[in-house]
């Protein structure tokens, strides 16, 4: 019988939020990508039920919920949002979540930081 690994991702959701360590980043806001990556092992039948995967939909209920929030570091929210998958979907076997933070307030156009958190089992 086959074996089969499948992978669920929502990448480079584009977000609004109020993060940021200097208190003018959570007034004035930034602008990040956020991805979550999921991996399970995916059950021989049916591909036509979504309690037999991963509802991306759920994923990007999460990412929005998260980040909604004011917070000084990014650490905090990826840290929350890997938990939340862990804890909704426990049959998975591997997650990964980064937020990519588009020009901080360190200065230039031309830098992006991210911060990113893998759970494997």
């Amino acid at each position: 019988m086959l074996k089969l690994k499948q992978t669920v991702a929502l990448s480079d959701v584009k977000i609004f939020a109020p993060i940021g360590y200097y208190p003018e980043e959570q007034i004035l806001g930034n602008h990040f990508l956020v991805s979550i990556k999921v991996e399970f092992e995916a059950p021989m039948g049916d591909r036509e039920e979504l309690n037999r995967t991963i509802n991306y939909e759920r994923l990007y209920e999460i990412i929005t919920t998260v980040m909604l929030p004011k917070r000084k570091l990014l650490e905090s929210a990826v840290e929350e949002m890997l938990i939340q998958v862990y804890e909704g979907f426990d049959f998975v076997d591997f997650i990964e979540v980064g937020i990519l933070k588009l020009n901080p307030a360190f200065g230039g156009d031309l830098a992006n930081s991210e911060v990113k958190l893998t759970y494997v089992r």
